[in-house]
């Protein structure tokens, strides 16, 4: 079966015509994931170099494993967001060992634009506040409100209850709010 370009491909299929042989199908699911991968291990880690390493490493895994896949067993983008995650979590937890001063100051890719300051400054607050919730709240709130992944879908990723999930995302919510209340005229929110 070839890639047609008129059609939605499922995931699923794309990585079976993948592991078929069809470099364009890793190509079509990679244009779709990456992008959100890396978005997710960027504000998880505050650091692009090392958020491209991350995309790039779960990559590499979901095509070794796509001859083993097994369809509808998992969704590729869920089994992707899994591995970004623990992968984000190593590094996280090897971080630890490292003082402040040595960690980089997060880069912004953004445009230096006047037009996009007020953007750029809400996204640096919000990156700043979600830096100061615990590691699970972090990722379940990134992963459910900017990332836009359903509950049940963050709940397999991070191999936890669905309400679990519910919880985490509630409490950073609470705890986001409280650290942007007194920037909140500021930031015209």
């Amino acid at each position: 079966m070839a890639l047609d370009q008129s059609t939605q491909v499922s995931d699923d299929a794309l990585l079976a015509l993948y592991a078929n042989g069809d470099p364009l199908a890793a190509a079509e699911l990679t244009q779709r994931l990456a992008p959100r991968l890396l978005s997710f291990a960027n504000r998880m880690l505050c650091d692009l170099a090392e958020a491209e390493d991350v995309v790039q490493d779960t990559m590499l895994r979901l095509w070794k494993i796509a001859p083993k896949w097994v369809p509808g067993a998992a969704k590729p983008s869920t089994w992707a967001f899994r591995v970004a995650s623990n992968l984000c979590t190593d590094r996280l937890r090897k971080r630890r060992g490292v003082g402040l001063d040595e960690i980089a100051e997060p880069v912004s890719d953004a445009p230096d634009m006047e037009t996009q300051l007020m953007q750029t400054e809400r996204a640096t607050a919000l990156d700043d506040a979600l830096q100061t919730l615990p590691d699970r709240q972090r990722q379940a709130v990134v992963l459910r409100h900017i990332e836009g992944l359903s509950n049940p879908d963050i709940a397999e990723i991070l191999e936890i209850s669905t309400e679990a999930v519910e919880s985490l995302t509630a409490r950073g919510k609470r705890a986001l709010a409280t650290a942007l209340a007194s920037r909140k005229e500021e930031l015209g929110l």
